[in-house]
């Protein structure tokens, strides 16, 4: 195309594209129409059922979703961390919070039939098997020394990708903007746990309007799992989690569920009875 002696040359929407289509640790899908349920940093700690997880298991009910997505640190790993015991505390063993974890998935599991179910890894799902790969690597390979053997329902990866619009990862940029840092570097909306604080954070350039988004926590954000090694700190932390709706592809503005302390689980203009 010539236009006053400047040539331009058309590039087409696919030639564009710098992002590979394949990745081992990626899973990819295609939804036309149809709800995805998004929790993230569950830190699911024995004898406590939050009223996040609670909310997140009615709609799983109410909202028949195609997909629930754990963007996440479902996983705490307390007795495994880097970071040592402050005091006397006591943290619970891995064999209870694995027995934990897969109560509650368990829940969820069967608030949604026929649903697919993605695990996104976050930096504590990651602990169970690094401790064990600097610790014991000579059993690599055999089965229960890997996290997803323990959750054989749950498709385990790094980012989960949707239409061609939506990526869904446990982390990305850091800070007080991150959800904004991340759409702006991401060139999509892209869904991030990691920092707990339940947000959108719409983003307009002509490509038109695409979000960042942080899925929250289904944890109380001052309970037991939190308390220590914040040092009773205020946290800019919200407990909550993501509704995300496709209608012929296109994604619409994300919803939240937000747990607000003195009332409760709110989506869509109305408390949630859990």
């Amino acid at each position: 195309m010539e236009e006053r002696g400047v040539r331009f040359e058309v590039v087409s929407k696919s030639s564009r594209r710098h992002v590979p289509d394949t990745n081992p640790s990626r899973l990819q899908k295609e939804i036309k129409n149809g709800t995805v349920l998004i929790a993230s940093d569950c830190h699911y700690f024995p004898g406590t059922i939050t009223r996040a997880h609670k909310a997140f298991v009615k709609l799983c009910k109410e909202l028949k979703p195609r997909t629930v997505v754990m963007n996440g640190d479902v996983f705490d790993g307390a007795q495994i961390s880097r970071w040592p015991r402050i005091g006397w505390d006591n943290k619970p063993t891995v064999k209870q919070e694995l027995e934990t974890c897969q109560d509650r998935l368990s829940e969820v599991e069967k608030a949604c039939v026929g649903a697919e179910f993605v695990w996104n890894l976050g930096n504590h799902d990651a602990r169970f098997e690094t401790r064990l790969a600097a610790e014991a690597p000579e059993y690599q390979g055999i089965k229960g020394f890997a996290l997803k053997d323990h959750f054989p329902r749950w498709k385990p990866c790094w980012s989960f990708f949707i239409n061609e619009n939506t990526v869904i990862k446990h982390r990305f940029k850091g800070g007080i903007h991150a959800t904004h840092a991340n759409t702006l570097w991401a060139g999509r909306t892209i869904v991030t746990g990691h920092l707990h604080s339940l947000k959108v954070t719409p983003f307009s350039d002509y490509n038109g309007c695409r979000w960042g988004v942080d899925s929250g926590t289904l944890a109380e954000p001052y309970s037991e799992p939190f308390r220590d090694y914040t040092e009773d700190a205020p946290l800019n932390h919200r407990s909550g989690f993501v509704v995300l709706n496709y209608l012929d592809g296109r994604l619409m503005p994300p919803e939240l569920c937000h747990v607000v302390d003195d009332i409760g689980p709110i989506f869509r203009g109305q408390i949630l009875d859990v």
